[in-house]
């Protein structure tokens, strides 16, 4: 497997995503909020709404059309959990297959439906394993930004494995015209939190006063509370796992994460209402920019692709930041959640 075989099929992606993102912008355009934002189905792992389905026609049609008949493919993707395994060419037994694509096809649907703020398109392709295939083995990431009506920029990062941040290509596309530019990616190189921006997930009533709580004690630990007439530290609950990912690549945000997991755990809260490995497959284009992102206990992810997998992790634009917030956060989680 070489690099212009992966870069070729990175470029594939990110046309798969040009497609979804048109036709979205077609049907946003066409039909009203209510229609859009009508359930569908109720699956494993989220809600599906007949905006989730269109994008989903989209993906099938084109893996059935464009994808290359000589590295079969096995589609792992939310809203196709049940049923016969989706590979392409069709009919190919999952085991012969070479990759895993494993696709968010509207990551922040709730953002999206209501034009409130846009939602990602979010693809891992993985060699398989014949072990089990898990996160950590994506080699190739394309994320593309699903624009509200007022919005007439999409942006969008793609990358391989192993190239850093001159192997990541990023663009922002006019979707009027079709034009492309480049897209500056630097995450944060701020050497503390003071005056940026910097959340814990809490998008839900479910375990919202545990994750401000102990998100609150973080902030005691490094700074004091009370100690400014005006706030240190900003919060943004940004609803879409994929747009948190991009947040910290382009600079805005220096440290994101999601706990609900372990908060859930603890509270007896069994949802589907977590962030799943799907959400975070584009998590190698933050670490190929130079970003981290890892478990609550300063581990890599370690995690199958699949969509029900409950995923908790930690991003951070740079270390030193990642470094202050560790072992504080590794303290309270053992006094809160545990």
């Amino acid at each position: 497997m070489t690099i212009e075989l992966l870069d070729r099929l990175r470029i594939l992606l990110t046309s798969l995503q040009d497609a979804v993102r048109d036709r979205l912008v077609t049907a946003r355009n066409h039909q009203s909020t209510d229609d859009l934002a009508a359930v569908a189905e109720v699956t494993v792992a989220d809600t599906i709404y007949r905006i989730d389905k269109v994008s989903e026609e989209v993906i099938l049609d084109w893996f059935e059309a464009s994808w290359p008949d000589k590295h079969p493919v096995e589609l792992v993707m939310e809203g196709a959990e049940g049923g016969d395994a989706h590979t392409f060419p069709r009919g190919t037994p999952p085991t012969a297959c070479e990759f895993v694509c494993i696709l968010d096809p509207i990551d922040g649907t709730r953002n999206l439906m209501y034009d409130k703020r846009p939602a990602w398109i979010l693809t891992g392709l993985a060699p398989r394993r014949p072990e089990g295939t898990r996160l950590a083995d994506i080699v190739v990431a394309v994320m593309t930004e699903l624009p509200t009506t007022k919005q007439w920029a999409s942006d969008q990062i793609s990358g391989v494995r192993g190239c850093g941040p001159r192997g990541l290509v990023a663009e922002r596309v006019d979707i009027r015209s079709g034009r492309r530019e480049p897209l500056a990616l630097r995450p944060s190189q701020a050497a503390d939190f003071r005056h940026g921006f910097a959340s814990i997930a809490r998008f839900f009533p479910e375990g919202k006063t545990m994750l401000a709580r102990l998100e609150e004690s973080l902030w005691e630990a490094l700074y004091g509370l009370g100690t400014s007439a005006s706030p240190l530290v900003f919060d943004d609950q940004y609803m879409t796992t994929g747009g948190q990912v991009y947040e910290l690549m382009v600079g805005h945000d220096r440290m994101l994460g999601d706990l609900r997991p372990l908060v859930y755990r603890r509270i007896g809260f069994d949802s589907a209402l977590v962030c799943h490995p799907y959400d975070i497959c584009t998590s190698m284009l933050l670490e190929e920019a130079g970003g981290l992102i890892e478990d609550p206990f300063g581990r890599p992810l370690d995690l199958p692709l699949d969509t029900t997998s409950a995923v908790a992790w930690m991003g951070f634009a740079n270390e030193t930041l990642a470094g202050q917030v560790r072992p504080i956060l590794q303290r309270l989680i053992a006094e809160q959640l545990a």
